[in-house]
């Protein structure tokens, strides 16, 4: 009777796999085919019952009950089968899914070198990022501006200083030749006023 009661437990869990569908008429119930459901129901049809002191009692064939145990043994048996299939299947699932995502965190490694690689560029052998390209290029670039603005701006100012050199130089010219010759008519008046205090000077003798 225990294993019986053991059987009738595991009606419960078994009707969820049945092997094929009931149609909607009535199914013919049988040992030999349809759910366990079905079977058992097909035991307390094909049995007889009495009473015994106000107990009601099924009388179920032997033959019977051997074959819903096998019928039930054979269920299982199936059931265990397709549970280890379907966790290897499982098995096979996780470890898919574990290459997948091994292979998407490379992908996604490599994407973020290329992306970073995109975004950066090389200066001076060292990876910097465009924006800090960008800056220290503008800063040579300024720097380089500023230094030529004052080559220009000390450049102007040389031109102009030579400038006013020459032109000092030019009027200190004319300004020599002037007096070189005002020191020449003033040698020339003496020399002819010499000469003539010298004939002068002669004739009185």
């Amino acid at each position: 009777m225990k294993g019986f009661r053991t059987l009738l437990l595991f009606t419960a869990f078994l009707t969820t796999f049945s092997l094929i569908a009931q149609d909607s008429d009535e199914p013919e119930l049988s040992l030999d085919k349809g759910p366990i459901s079905s079977q058992f129901d097909f035991i307390a049809k094909k049995s007889g019952n009495y009473r015994a002191d106000g107990v009601r009692y099924e009388v179920v064939k032997e033959a019977n009950l051997y074959k819903i145990r096998k019928n039930v043994l054979d269920t299982i048996n199936a059931i265990n089968k397709k549970t280890v299939e379907l966790k290897a299947t499982i098995n096979e699932s996780e470890k898919t899914i574990a290459d997948l995502n091994n292979k998407l965190e490379e992908t996604t490694g490599n994407l973020t070198s290329v992306t970073e690689e995109k975004d950066s560029m090389s200066f001076l052998g060292i990876q910097v990022s465009k924006a800090t390209y960008n800056f220290i290029l503008w800063t040579v670039i300024g720097a380089l501006l500023l230094t030529l603005l004052f080559f220009i701006y000390k450049f102007r100012k040389s031109n102009i200083l030579t400038q006013e050199a020459r032109t000092n130089l030019s009027e200190l010219e004319v300004e020599y030749e002037d007096h070189r010759r005002r020191a020449l008519e003033r040698e020339q008046k003496i020399s002819r006023q010499l000469q003539d205090e010298i004939n002068k000077y002669k004739k009185q003798k």
